[in-house]
């Protein structure tokens, strides 16, 4: 005998499917996540990425770039803006838009912005397109957009690609391109010391910070991953000074973070992050902000390397 489902049966289905359709939907996400696992290869020509994920003081996956001011065919690429009377500067866009919009092969978050409202997922601005303002010096093929602010360091680049990191956020004739953070954490080889309130403030967060050699020719930046409990939680400030002291790096600049922490590749396949945003939020959903540093270098031939560090 063949059973056949009855028609209350069958809306009971229906409605069990719509129900947990949200619920799948939103999960998603998770599973498009970077392993929690420990990982080195070279990216391109003159760029080396390495994940690590520690467990310790708690889990928290974080992406090391190092890359070679003076490797051939490497370019520097700011977002262009273009001031306009409403005091906005540029349209929002997100990390893989700018990769593409510009075809280059690496991109990560830059200035401090605003407006950035988030209410809810349906509910928050700038969306790609929106006009925001940058905060601190912005550069884009020699002209300035966003005017310098004092109380934020701007990372230059001269047409040469040598990088520099300016405390008083003023870049210097002949800056090329340049981005903003709010925060120089290591000045001259060693930390800059937090006050008592600071250190007080200081929790576990999703960063991006750009860090120089003494000679200007080498850079890096450093993204962790945060606000994602049991995946990634964040680093503090302090924390992430230490990553930088033990890479040798001679001034350490804070860039933008929580939201707007995003690392786009160029791959076979398209645009691709390498790290995992969280926006309103649902895990790798990227925040569109205001301005992106980027990139072009040539396609590499050589190896990909995996290993296991101590956690």
């Amino acid at each position: 005998m063949t059973y056949r489902p009855t028609i209350k049966q069958i809306w009971h289905i229906l409605g069990l499917g719509i129900l947990l359709a949200p619920i799948l939907l939103y999960n998603i996400p998770y599973f498009l996540r970077p392993q929690q696992t420990n990982e080195a290869r070279s990216l391109f020509q003159g760029i080396a990425y390495r994940r690590e994920f520690r467990t310790n003081p708690r889990p928290t996956l974080i992406h090391i770039v190092s890359i070679d001011l003076k490797a051939p065919g490497i370019g520097i690429f700011v977002t262009p803006g273009n001031p306009t009377p409403d005091l906005t500067e540029t349209n929002a866009r997100t990390a893989t838009e700018f990769l593409k919009e510009f075809k280059l092969q690496l991109a990560v978050n830059g200035n401090f912005f605003y407006p950035c409202i988030e209410k809810a997922p349906w509910d928050y601005y700038p969306r790609s397109g929106d006009r925001v303002n940058n905060v601190g010096h912005a550069i884009a093929k020699s002209q300035a957009y966003s005017q310098p602010n004092p109380g934020f360091p701007a990372l230059c680049f001269d047409a040469k690609n040598r990088a520099q990191i300016i405390e008083k956020g003023t870049c210097p004739a002949g800056t090329a391109y340049a981005v903003a953070g709010d925060t120089l954490l290591v000045k001259n080889g060693k930390p800059v010391a937090q006050s008592q309130e600071e250190r007080k403030q200081d929790k576990p967060y999703p960063r991006a910070v750009a860090a120089i050699d003494k000679t200007g020719d080498k850079l890096w930046l450093i993204l962790a991953d945060g606000k994602q409990r049991l995946y990634s939680e964040g680093l503090k400030l302090s924390e992430i000074t230490d990553i930088l002291m033990q890479l040798g790096a001679e001034t350490v600049l804070n860039l933008d973070g929580g939201g707007s922490v995003t690392f786009a590749v160029a791959s076979p396949s398209g645009a691709k992050l390498l790290n995992a945003p969280i926006q309103n939020k649902i895990p790798m959903q990227q925040r569109p902000i205001s301005n992106h540093l980027g990139f072009y270098a040539r396609k590499n031939y050589g190896f990909k390397l995996r290993f296991y560090l101590q956690k």
